[in-house]
């Protein structure tokens, strides 16, 4: 008998280390006390569907968390319980693909990056929700996809015009500036990027003590990274996203190249170096009168633990370059395997439905979730809490030029990150003073040729 509970006792360690090792996740369990609702849609939910699990593959991040602290007010309402299995980005990539080529059907709900989605849709990983989305007895009114901004809606939810996801977090990129010294010296905001050259060279040139602007300009992605920023409203890029022909010395992007180069010559001596990291640390440090970079780091500048400048700050859309107005764009949506029977398709439309519709997004926004809709941009309570929403709902229109124009801010190609090491090298090359842009362009156009035809 002591043996046997030996026994015993190793086996359900082994089953609570597996558990752990995975980050899974049971919620929503059947101690849960569903609840009675006014809302039919939630009646008829809980009426065919309590009972059923889901489970839901998901990356660790603000918007999952969010989701997690609301989900027992889902199962007591629906009686539809979760279980997730929360995991490292890359690791979500291969789990998400390997489950759909063996066919098993262990995850309901995906959570999907906006750059992964051209290499799930050519082995059909998710379902088209459309469907789904315009049927009024599986969707309710209060859900209002028509609120998600049409950024994330068509471009980090979509791909190839098929709405794989729902939009649950995303970023673009933006300007902040010291407003204290944009009055003192009777500088307004730039509209246009020769204006931003313009004032950043002001700043360097002219004012004691402050440099004209922080950007990423670290070699590699993180240059490639803050040259994309501006290069397409340039005109520039790297790849043809239709053909896959090689721009890299094309001389739009070469062009590019030379306005970023000294753009970030306006900036501090050691921006050769700088990640996103050490860029907004010399703007939060006061050290430069501009910054452009992600929308979603912006609360740090807004936080007088982190910030010296919280007070004196205020933000910008990007400006226009020669080829138009142009803004990053990238994100997360949840969507729904393609291998999943109907009955657990219907809980996991659900549950989408129940934690991204307008209804619940307040409450997701304050449990920090990322703002993906139109009508939270513009919220009064938001909008006092973080006055650079303004900007980044102005942003987020530049954002859909981009994907109107049919251009995916980093081109869905396998080999994306490794042309962007490249070029990210080069480029930083020329800031060094290494190279010209077009020698270094020369070389990097043979480079990634050689590696889009290998």
């Amino acid at each position: 008998m002591k043996r046997s509970n030996v026994w015993k006792k190793i086996v359900l360690l082994c089953f609570l280390l597996i558990f752990a090792a995975t980050g899974t996740i049971f919620a929503g369990g059947s101690s849960e006390t569903l609840t009675e609702s006014d809302d039919p849609y939630i009646n008829a939910v809980r009426e065919k569907l309590q009972g059923t699990t889901i489970t839901i593959a998901s990356m660790s991040h603000t918007s999952s968390n969010a989701m997690r602290e609301m989900v027992d007010e889902f199962t007591a309402e629906t009686g539809i319980k979760v279980r997730w299995d929360i995991m490292e980005e890359g690791l979500l990539r291969e789990k998400i693909l390997m489950d759909h080529h063996a066919g098993t059907g262990t995850y309901d709900v995906l959570f999907l990056d906006a750059f992964n989605l051209s290499q799930y849709s050519a082995v059909d990983v998710m379902i088209d929700l459309k469907p789904l989305i315009n049927d009024s007895a599986l969707t309710p009114s209060w859900f209002d996809y028509e609120d998600i901004l049409p950024a994330y809606r068509d471009g980090v939810g979509s791909y190839g015009g098929v709405a794989y996801g729902i939009p649950v977090a995303g970023e673009s990129r933006f300007l902040a500036y010291r407003k204290d010294l944009f009055d003192k010296y009777g500088k307004t905001p730039p509209a246009t990027t020769d204006e931003l050259l313009e004032t950043a060279k002001f700043f360097n040139e002219e004012v004691d003590g402050v440099y004209g602007i922080a950007m990423r300009a670290q070699k590699g992605i993180h240059f490639a990274s803050g040259w994309m920023t501006l290069m397409y409203s340039m005109g520039g890029q790297f790849l043809d996203q239709k053909t896959w022909d090689v721009l890299v010395d094309s001389p739009a992007t070469v062009d590019s190249l030379k306005y970023y180069v000294e753009l970030m010559q306006q900036g501090p001596p050691d921006i050769s170096v700088y990640t996103h990291e050490e860029a907004i640390s010399a703007f939060m440090a006061g050290k430069t009168a501009m910054w452009i970079d992600a929308t979603a780091i912006a609360s740090w500048i807004l936080d007088p633990s982190k910030s010296t400048i919280t007070d004196k700050v205020e933000f910008a859309p990007l400006p226009a370059g020669p080829a138009g107005a142009y803004a990053p764009l990238a994100g997360w949506s949840a969507g729904i395997s393609s291998d999943v029977s109907d009955t657990q398709k219907e809980a996991a439309w659900a549950f989408i439905v129940w934690m991204t519709g307008k209804k619940h997004s307040l409450e997701y926004v304050h449990n920090g979730g990322v703002i993906v809709r139109e009508s939270l941009l513009t919220n009064g309570e938001l909008v006092a809490k973080d006055k650079s929403l303004p900007a980044q709902l102005l942003t987020m229109k530049e954002a859909a030029n981009l994907v109107k124009d049919g251009i995916i801010w980093i081109p869905p190609h396998p080999k994306a990150i490794k042309v962007l090491e490249i070029v990210g090298n080069y480029g930083n090359d020329v800031l060094s003073g290494i190279s010209t842009p077009e020698k270094a362009m020369e070389k990097a156009q043979t480079e990634v040729e050689m590696i889009m035809n290998e």
